[in-house]
């Protein structure tokens, strides 16, 4: 079980844990990969064998089947959708494995399940399907495989949400109730056929025939580093800087992202940044560690946080230190693992198959 990393590492220079990285790196050779999501710190990010989304890391983890040890840098449930599309022979890592994501967090599956149990009563399960974005627990993944639902990234929750209605009249979206308003407002959902699932009141808050009626239902979650952003904060950029280009994660509340220039997923970001010109001006509206990366990449161009003084950063992002990485590529034959229940692995492949599909 982890439960600290040992003096070794933690005494350890920054320059001589970069070495140890670097010199298992060199001894596994393609027996290892070291997958860095966008938001981990800029030491950890040089280091990574590649770096990208949680899903796109996720694919690459599923092709690579040379690879037997995959260290995944970001948080939990990252690694375990890394796990669940793993061969048998592969072996899937965390190097702080107390990193988790409060979002994710907030759809326990015993609420969900309580709620799905409710839309059978009132009688629109039979004509509901469950959609439950990447950042989410396997839990959660299975549960939407067994129910015909599927999962989706912030790239391709239109084409999921595509997917569901031609199949049924009702989504129930997990658990981030922003990308799924603003991928419902994208679709041409009128907020009258919008609700919002409170998962802390009886019946979700919401009145049965409401529920009836609506054609989304959203799961009241959020992701703690988006809602730091305001419309204000795109207001006062745009005085400061007349031609800035604001780009922000979906994430975002809706009054942000209607007031933006361009909305989408991490890898849209990383790639909208690159194409713009040398003297560019670019608020970001999203975590701060991929804003330092970008700026440290693009020296030609002004990239900074939408928020100003209000650090948009992911605490279990950060929580993945150079000492963490070091511990874990030296110490693969005793560290703990990823590990997913088969059955909770079976029904989650069904979902994460379908989105594949669509993506």
């Amino acid at each position: 079980m982890y439960l600290t990393v040992p003096d070794k590492y933690r005494q350890a220079t920054d320059e001589e844990l970069r070495q140890i990285v670097l010199d298992a790196k060199k001894r596994y050779g393609r027996r290892m990969t070291i997958l860095v999501h966008h938001y981990q710190r800029l030491e950890i990010a040089l280091l990574g064998d590649f770096t990208g989304d949680s899903y796109e890391l996720s694919k690459i983890a599923s092709e690579r089947r040379d690879s037997e040890f995959i260290v995944f840098c970001g948080v939990h449930f990252m690694a375990e959708s890394a796990e669940i599309l793993s061969a048998d022979h592969q072996k899937v890592y965390m190097p702080n494995p107390l990193a988790g994501c409060p979002m994710a967090d907030m759809a326990d599956i015993g609420d969900v399940l309580e709620a799905w149990e409710y839309l059978k009563e009132v009688g629109i399960a039979e004509k509901t399907l469950p959609l439950a974005y990447m950042n989410s627990d396997a839990k959660l993944k299975a549960f939407c495989g067994r129910e015909g639902g599927l999962i989706c990234t912030s790239s391709s929750a239109k084409a999921a949400y595509e997917y569901v209605y031609n199949r049924a009249e009702k989504l129930f979206f997990f658990p981030d109730r922003n990308l799924g308003y603003n991928t419902g407002r994208r679709m041409g959902i009128p907020d009258d056929k919008i609700v919002v699932w409170d998962f802390r009141l009886d019946g979700g808050g919401i009145d049965p025939d409401r529920l009836r009626g609506a054609k989304l239902i959203l799961w009241k979650g959020h992701c703690h580093v988006h809602t730091n952003f305001k419309p204000f904060h795109v207001d006062d950029v745009r005085r400061q800087y007349p031609n800035v280009k604001v780009v922000v994660h979906p994430e975002c509340v809706w009054e942000v992202v209607d007031k933006a220039d361009a909305v989408g997923s991490t890898k849209f970001i990383v790639n909208y940044i690159a194409e713009q010109p040398p003297g560019s001006v670019i608020a970001v509206g999203t975590e701060i560690n991929l804003i330092n990366r970008m700026a440290y990449t693009y020296p030609d161009k002004k990239i900074f946080e939408l928020s100003g003084p209000i650090c948009p950063v992911c605490p279990n992002m950060y929580r993945t230190t150079l000492a963490d990485l070091a511990n874990v590529v030296e110490n693969l034959d005793v560290f703990d693992r990823i590990v997913v229940d088969e059955d909770i692995k079976a029904d989650s492949r069904l979902a994460l198959g379908r989105m594949l599909e669509v993506h």
